[in-house]
C-alpha cells in the first residue's frame, strides 16, 4: 500500500538523509584510505573542525534571520503599494519589485558591499558600518522584492466581493486592507514566504565570496590549514548536511501548509 498524507514526504526525507549519511560515510572511509600513513585519521581531523564549521553555519542562520526580517518589513510595504489606487505609487512599487526580483543576488550583494560606506560620521563621532550588516542589506533587497510579490499575489487572490462588501459597510480603503483583506490573505502568504526563507538560507553562502567568514569560509580554511585534499568531500558534505537538516523541515512544513490552506505552489 502506498503511503499517504505526510507519510510519503517523511519517508522521502528519511531516504534522502540515509543516502547522505551513506555518501558521507563512504567519503570519510575513502579519505582515511588515501590519507598519509603517519597523519591523523580523517575522522579525528573532521571532529576537530566540526564545531568551528557549525559555528560558521550558525552565523549563516543569523544572517538569514536578519535579512528575512528586514526584507519582510520592506517587502510588505512595497507589496501593499503595488495595489495602491495611486498610479505613480503603484507603478514605482511594481518597477522596484521587478528590478530587484530579477537581479542576480550576488550582484546586489556586491553593490551593497562596495557602494555602502565603511563608516559614518555623525556629529563628529565615527560609527563603523560592518561588512556583515552590508551583507544583510544586500541579501534583503531581493528578499524584499519577492516578499512584495507574495503580498501582492495574496491580496489579489481575495475575491473583489470582499472589497465591495467592506465598502457597503462604510469601511474606507485602509480599514478594508488591514481589517479584512490582509487577515484573509495572510495564510496564503505563509507557504511561499517560508519557501523564500529556505532559499535565502541556502543563498547566505554567497557572503563568503565577499570576504565574510561563514560556514563555507571556515570549511575552506580548514582544508587549507590541514593540507588534506582527501578531506574536501567529507568536509563539504558535513556543511551540506547542516544546511539540509535545517532547510528540509522548512520545505516539508511549507508543503503541509499549502495542503492545509489549499494554496497552489
Amino acid at each position: 500500500m502506498a503511503p499517504s498524507g505526510l507519510a510519503a514526504p517523511m519517508l522521502l526525507g528519511g531516504g534522502t538523509l540515509a543516502c547522505f549519511a551513506i555518501l558521507f560515510g563512504a567519503s570519510l572511509a575513502l579519505a582515511q584510505v588515501t590519507a598519509r600513513p603517519a597523519g591523523e585519521s580523517a575522522a579525528t581531523v573532521l571532529l576537530r573542525w566540526a564545531p568551528l564549521i557549525f559555528q560558521g553555519f550558525l552565523f549563516n542562520i543569523l544572517i538569514s534571520f536578519l535579512s528575512m526580517a528586514l526584507g519582510t518589513v520592506v517587502g510588505v510595504l512595497v507589496g501593499i503599494a503595488q495595489v495602491s489606487v495611486v498610479a505613480p505609487v503603484r507603478r514605482t512599487a511594481w518597477g522596484l519589485t521587478q528590478f530587484f526580483r530579477n537581479a542576480p543576488w550576488l550582484v546586489l550583494l556586491f553593490y551593497a558591499m562596495f557602494l555602502l560606506p565603511f563608516e559614518f560620521n555623525v556629529l563628529g563621532l565615527t560609527i563603523a558600518f560592518p561588512a556583515w550588516i552590508k551583507a544583510i542589506i544586500g541579501l534583503a533587497l531581493p528578499v524584499a522584492a519577492n516578499v512584495s510579490e507574495i503580498v501582492r499575489g495574496g491580496i489579489r487572490s481575495i475575491p473583489s466581493g470582499q472589497w465591495e462588501s467592506a465598502e457597503s459597510l462604510a469601511f474606507n480603503r485602509r480599514q478594508t486592507m488591514w481589517m479584512i483583506i490582509l487577515p484573509q490573505a495572510f495564510k496564503r502568504m505563509i507557504p511561499p514566504w517560508m519557501n523564500l526563507y529556505a532559499i535565502l538560507t541556502m543563498a547566505t553562502t554567497l557572503i563568503s565570496v565577499v570576504g565574510i567568514q561563514d560556514g563555507l569560509t571556515i570549511t575552506r580554511a580548514a582544508l587549507v590549514a590541514e593540507s588534506r585534499p582527501e578531506l574536501m568531500i567529507p568536509m563539504y558534505l558535513l556543511l551540506l548536511l547542516m544546511f539540509f537538516a535545517y532547510c528540509y523541515p522548512i520545505a516539508r512544513a511549507t508543503l503541509s501548509l499549502e495542503r492545509r490552506f489549499n494554496v497552489k505552489a
